[in-house]
């Protein structure tokens, strides 16, 4: 009896979905890596900075409807963004490292796919490559997410109407030299290269369609570009932002009656794989900013437009604490660059200096970056480490750190750690966790996605609210 109520009860909710008004401008946000954790701490640290506790509100968080979903894939209980992403995409659960298709290698249908047959425009954007997992789980099916060159392939192919994000990872065919790179077949698939927001302004009248990447100079064919546009604690004045990006997609993909973007904040992910607090908050407030040009184009139409906030799955394993009752969220301000940043300048120090380098110069840089001796009270004890790790470093005998993304130094690792732990933070992996993502959302339909879901639902919701 009960079981046979459920099954009247959700057929009778899917059905109120599929009657009700339908959406005609649906957003979908994914902010990669991105736990609820990873949320808090934004808003608390910002609350801190304000000379207060608690927290203060992003865009998302306030939206009318919220839950969690759950994120594990066909093949385990921590999923990977490939199959994650698939299952956002399309509703299907796929094993980890598959992209696009079933456990049993059948091509999945995406929200995006179904609506560009039905006439959408389609756009979909992210702060990293344009051929990584989770865009890609929009247009691609390969049994590999490290297949960069096809997955480029079938981005071209897909016909979608808008792609931002740093640049193709890998724009050449490892297997044959002379397969045209994927930026001339772009183009001669009628996409018109946009390179920074500047250019999109210039280009955007006669453009047919468009890829809007990261701003660079003497772009060729084999360009690889680095995999992700700077983090936001890292940008400088001419580098892409996800608001920019978001703004030109909804003045791009407005040209149609009915439009579909889909939105990735793809680098908090690697900022969480760093265990680097300070730039997670810079992704997430960046994310959220994007987040709230949409909301704009909400509030001028609000009875046709539909705006979903989840994630993949959360990274890193974060915790608010990690000593007796305290966090110290504003320490973490002192950060002026990411950890990678940080690393890189260590190196280039070295290099420099080479057997010359002094401690005097290396303490000088976590000062200056980190606000270490000055504004971040460092005790002998750390001191000691600190010094004991550069004095490894310069006797050649250290091995940089790896993280997913990114090999650290020995030394900036350690720093930015510590700088963590003094604002009370702890990190559990290097990877992906199996915690639950939050779910945001407002408009058309917004109130079916509150309450718990597993990732698989959401996909099906968002083709219900655009008449599918």
């Amino acid at each position: 009896m009960k079981k046979s109520f459920f099954i009247i009860f959700f057929a009778l909710a899917f059905g109120v979905v599929g009657m009700a008004q339908q959406a005609k401008y649906i957003f979908y946000f994914i902010g990669d890596g991105m736990g609820p954790n990873e949320v808090l701490l934004a808003e608390m640290y910002l609350a801190e900075l304000d000379g207060r506790i608690g927290r203060k509100r992003l865009c998302m968080t306030q939206f009318p409807y919220s839950g969690q979903a759950a994120t594990f894939s066909a093949s385990n209980s921590i999923t990977d963004s490939s199959a994650a992403g698939t299952c956002l995409a399309s509703g299907k659960k796929t094993n980890n490292g598959t992209l696009g298709l079933t456990p049993d290698g059948k091509p999945v249908s995406t929200v995006a796919e179904q609506l560009k047959a039905d006439g959408w425009g389609i756009g979909i954007t992210t702060s990293v490559s344009i051929d990584h997992a989770t865009p890609g789980a929009f247009y691609a099916h390969v049994l590999s997410r490290g297949d960069y060159y096809t997955i480029g392939t079938q981005l071209v192919d897909s016909d979608f109407d808008f792609f931002a994000g740093a640049t193709f990872y890998k724009p050449l065919d490892p297997n044959n030299p002379d397969a045209p790179s994927l930026y001339k077949q772009a183009a001669d698939k009628g996409y018109t290269w946009a390179h920074g927001y500047t250019d999109y302004q210039n280009l955007k009248a006669d453009a047919q369609k468009m890829i809007l990447i990261q701003t660079h100079e003497g772009l060729t064919d084999d360009y690889a570009g680095q995999g992700m546009i700077p983090y936001a604690i890292d940008k400088k004045s001419d580098d892409l932002t996800l608001p920019q990006i978001t703004e030109a997609a909804i003045e791009f993909l407005s040209r149609n009656d009915r439009f579909f973007l889909m939105v990735e904040g793809g680098a908090i992910d690697w900022a969480c794989h760093g265990n680097d607090a300070a730039t997670v908050i810079g992704e997430v407030v960046e994310f959220d900013q994007a987040v709230h040009t949409a909301f704009e184009f909400y509030l001028q139409h609000p009875d046709e437009t539909l705006i979903v906030v989840s994630a993949d799955h959360e990274t890193g394993g974060l915790a608010l604490g990690n000593d007796h009752y305290t966090l110290d969220l504003q320490l973490l301000q002192n950060q002026k660059l990411s950890v990678g940043v940080l690393s890189d300048q260590l190196k280039a120090l070295h290099r420099q200096y080479g057997k010359k380098l002094c401690w005097t110069q290396v303490k000088a840089l976590l000062q200056d970056r980190l606000g270490f001796y000055t504004k971040v009270e460092i005790t002998a004890e750390e001191d000691a480490m600190l010094q004991q790790q550069f004095k490894h470093s310069m006797s050649g005998k250290a091995k940089d750190v790896k993280t997913l993304y990114k090999e650290l130094s020995g030394l900036s690792d350690v720093a930015v750690r510590l700088l963590n732990k003094k604002a009370k933070l702890g990190w559990t992996t290097g990877s992906h966790s199996a915690a639950a993502v939050p779910v945001f959302a407002v408009g058309v339909g917004a109130e079916h996605f509150s309450g718990w879901h597993d990732n698989s639902e959401l996909a099906p919701m968002i083709l219900r609210i655009a008449g599918k």
